[in-house]
């Protein structure tokens, strides 16, 4: 799985995530990617999020999300923009 970032240097530091059907969810390693003002691209390996028990095949939702998912607080402000998720078939 692939998604671009592009954030802003005013926005504070912030873990960003994707869940998939609200269950299986990947964290970004770099909390200053919300600062990053350039489009910087994500890629996600399938695995970590078949490794957390999630079934391909019936994904229904996908979330992307800013600090911690299984403790939301309310957030601050500033901009983030996400484009081009995409899933690109396995190397053969």
């Amino acid at each position: 799985m692939s998604l671009w970032i592009c954030g802003d240097s005013t926005n504070a530091a912030e873990r960003v995530y994707v869940a998939l059907n609200g269950i299986a969810i990947v964290y970004h390693d770099d909390p200053t990617i919300t600062q990053t003002g350039s489009w910087t691209e994500w890629i996600i390996p399938l695995e970590a999020f078949v490794d957390q028990g999630l079934n391909l095949a019936n994904v229904t939702s996908i979330t992307l999300g800013l600090g911690n998912r299984a403790n939301p607080t309310a957030g601050g402000s500033g901009m983030l923009y996400f484009d081009d998720i995409r899933l690109y078939p396995p190397a053969p």
